[in-house]
């Protein structure tokens, strides 16, 4: 079953084509990774799928049904939620209310009942802060639960994202870059929870510059250029594709080009 597809998907800014008619069409449960050197459109292709960009033309269909136009807030209804390439950590609080923050659509009661300091809200509260440590266990921060957000290193701030994300209980989870800045040891952690996380049953679709951690983790791979496809398949045949290491490195740095996806 296709997840998730784009038709003909398009956006222009000012008269520049970010994206240019882009197919994409990923299985269940595959992690399918969109590479590309800086500016071919990656983010902005996941800021359409996510609803926060609306396409001037093609569409998108999610778990089999139209999505082109959705807010957000309805694509995380239906089961998609996403990670951002810049941190959107709350530092002041710890790192269970984090995570309990991405169980909101998840959570019924409103206003009045918190005023009133209904029996519901504090079940709720229960629920959701056991939610959340289960997400937590699922990224390896179980014991680090209440220590403060801002506490955490690096590595474990972005593990702590995707905590927030799997919160929301998805079928499909957007990784913008969770291995940006990560040292080894980090980007090994974060594998081992993109690996757990599909092993679960969620699909999920990487944007990513390591590489080694997109060839070594990836069923298919889509390479962007100037906003439009240059090639997809699987790691094998896109590290050994001419256009893509030309596209990355130039054509005189082609032994470099196939060092880096190594």
């Amino acid at each position: 079953m296709m997840i998730l597809e784009t038709d003909r998907l398009s956006i222009a800014f000012g008269g520049v084509r970010a994206i240019d008619t882009v197919n994409i069409a990923v299985e269940s449960g595959q992690v399918f990774s969109i590479i590309g050197p800086n500016g071919s459109g990656k983010t902005t292709l996941f800021n359409l799928v996510s609803g926060i960009y609306t396409p001037d033309d093609g569409s998108i269909r999610f778990a089999g049904k139209t999505a082109t136009g959705l807010a957000p807030d309805e694509l995380a209804r239906r089961g998609l939620s996403r990670t951002f390439q810049n941190l959107q950590i709350f530092y002041r609080m710890s790192v269970l209310e984090n995570v309990m923050v991405g169980r909101h659509r998840h959570e019924r009661t409103g206003i009045l009942a918190d005023l009133l300091h209904l029996p519901s809200v504090a079940r709720q509260n229960k629920a959701t802060a056991e939610a959340a440590r289960t997400a937590l266990a699922r990224v390896g921060l179980a014991d680090l639960a209440n220590r403060p957000a801002g506490s955490l290193a690096y590595g474990a701030l972005k593990r702590l994202e995707i905590a927030r994300a799997l919160a929301t209980e998805p079928i499909l989870l957007l990784l913008d870059e969770p291995a940006a800045g990560c040292n080894p040891v980090e980007t090994q952690e974060i594998d081992s929870v993109i690996r757990s996380i599909v092993k679960d049953g969620i699909t999920v679709v990487l944007v990513e510059h390591d590489m080694r951690l997109v060839m070594n983790i990836s069923d298919r791979v889509h390479v962007l250029a100037n906003g439009g496809t240059l090639a997809e398949g699987t790691p094998e045949q896109v590290r050994s594709d001419a256009a893509v290491i030309q596209a990355y490195l130039g054509v005189h740095g082609s032994q470099e080009a196939v060092r880096a996806f190594d």
